[in-house]
């Protein structure tokens, strides 16, 4: 864990949430704040969203808003994901090219220097952070960090958590309003989204409701093609 000491450097936290689900996007987050703000936002409960009743990390998420230099959250819907599979971009390099994209709109008109401390996805911390790099416009005032459990380890970060998974949690609620129906969390190791999938794969196949390259939408789909061919 890097210490960051100058009470008034900025630190830009980034985290994502939805990474896994078969349903809903997944949402990254940045979220820009001096570390003099660090001690109000732990005093006020600012810890890794996961941690957090829904309750809880919504009223947070609007201090956040409203304390916060400034944020930004970027989303990933299932077409997008699916179609930067098909052509060889894996979640990983999707991510840092959010990242990235948060981390130039961020910084863009500030001149004096940033820490930026990134939730690493990647077992390799390096390898992925020289990814996003990559599609980082200006690096003279920057000094990106990408290191694993940082949603719990940085206030920047467990910030960010839970602004992106307030938003995650929004549009997820958006596609229920839309669609009429209730799937649960969307992620796959809950089973009312399993059941919904089963019940409605056929009929939402098109609307860019599931992620279709996910294993789980795979092998149902393999499933149901071997009991028309086993009816037939």
């Amino acid at each position: 864990m890097q210490e960051i000491n100058e009470e008034n450097q900025l630190i830009l936290g980034i985290d994502d949430a939805g990474r896994g689900p078969l349903i809903g996007p997944m949402a990254l987050a940045g979220c820009l704040i001096p570390k003099s703000l660090e001690k109000e936002f732990k005093e006020l409960g600012v810890r890794d969203s996961k941690t957090l009743t829904d309750k809880k990390r919504e009223f947070l998420a609007d201090e956040i808003r409203k304390k916060a230099i400034s944020y930004h959250v970027t989303l990933s819907f299932p077409d997008k994901i699916d179609e930067g599979i098909k052509r060889g971009t894996n979640l990983n390099k999707i991510e840092a090219m959010e990242a990235a994209e948060i981390i130039n709109k961020l910084t863009e008109n500030i001149n004096e220097p940033v820490s930026i401390i990134i939730d690493c996805p990647s077992p390799n911390r390096e390898a992925w952070r020289n990814q996003v790099i990559k599609y980082v416009h200006f690096m003279d005032n920057l000094n990106i960090v990408c290191e694993h459990k940082a949603d719990r380890d940085y206030v920047a970060c467990s910030a960010a958590s839970i602004l992106a998974k307030s938003q995650r949690e929004k549009e997820v609620a958006k596609i229920k309003e839309k669609i009429g129906k209730d799937f649960g969390s969307g992620y796959t190791s809950d089973p009312m989204t399993i059941e919904f999938m089963k019940a409605h794969s056929k009929e939402f196949k098109n609307d860019g409701l599931f992620r279709k390259s996910w294993s789980t939408f795979q092998n149902h789909k393999k499933e149901n093609e071997q009991k028309k061919l086993l009816d037939y």
